[in-house]
């Protein structure tokens, strides 16, 4: 997102979304291990180190919900979170690059795999993307399953704070316009940052509408 408005009082119902309890509710290794489906979920997905953990921490106000690292991989596992009891959000293990043997690493893969493909109640996926650079083509791999799959999802963009002003409508279209013949793709794409706290506002706002659509 550019320059668009949103309603005031959406902004304020994705603050109050957020402002109320976050609590860790379990961790889920493997397939066999997630916990019963229920109510809304929505899942948080990117690259390693491209900033979830600390855009999750952001969204809820707490400096240590998720963990955070600068050693790419740290989330080896699903980590769900009871959000205000109204939907739970999922943090999911990075994909790509992790300072960990190959073999861990195509487990997470698998167990992400399969968890988009099986979770009958996920409303969307929040794609994170390195602003600074864009999709890449290890992204597009997912985006690509994720379409297969007929799962929605949507672009965040992390890291905006390292964006020139000159560079961000260039880079918001340049998404925009890869995302425009994907069939699971949310059109609007969201700039945020977890250090100046730029679009969290939004973010929760739209996290807050797509939760009262799903009857949240």
């Amino acid at each position: 997102m550019d320059d668009t408005e949103i309603d005031p009082a959406l902004i304020e119902t994705g603050r109050l979304l957020f402002a109320g309890t976050a609590d860790f509710v379990s961790a889920a290794p493997s397939l066999g291990s997630l916990p019963p489906m229920r109510g809304v979920e929505i899942a948080f997905a990117g690259r390693s180190n491209v900033g979830k953990s600390s855009l999750v921490n952001a969204l809820t106000g707490r400096n240590t919900l998720a963990r955070t690292s600068h050693t790419p991989g740290r989330t080896q596992q699903l980590n769900f979170f009871d959000i205000n009891g109204r939907f739970t959000l999922v943090d999911m293990p990075g994909y790509g690059f992790a300072a960990v043997e190959k073999a861990k690493v195509a487990a997470w893969t698998e167990l992400i795999h399969a968890y988009l493909r099986g979770r009958a109640n996920l409303a969307r996926v929040y794609m994170l993307i390195d602003g600074r650079h864009g999709l890449k083509t290890i992204d597009t791999d997912v985006l690509d399953g994720l379409d297969k799959a007929a799962v929605s999802y949507q672009i965040v963009l992390t890291k905006g704070d390292e964006l020139k002003k000159s560079e961000v409508s260039a880079r918001i279209r340049g998404v925009e316009a890869a995302l425009a013949r994907r069939p699971a793709a949310y059109p609007e794409v969201l700039l945020t940052s977890s250090r100046d706290a730029r679009g969290i506002a939004e973010l929760r706002a739209s996290i807050a509408r797509l939760v009262a659509e799903h009857g949240g």
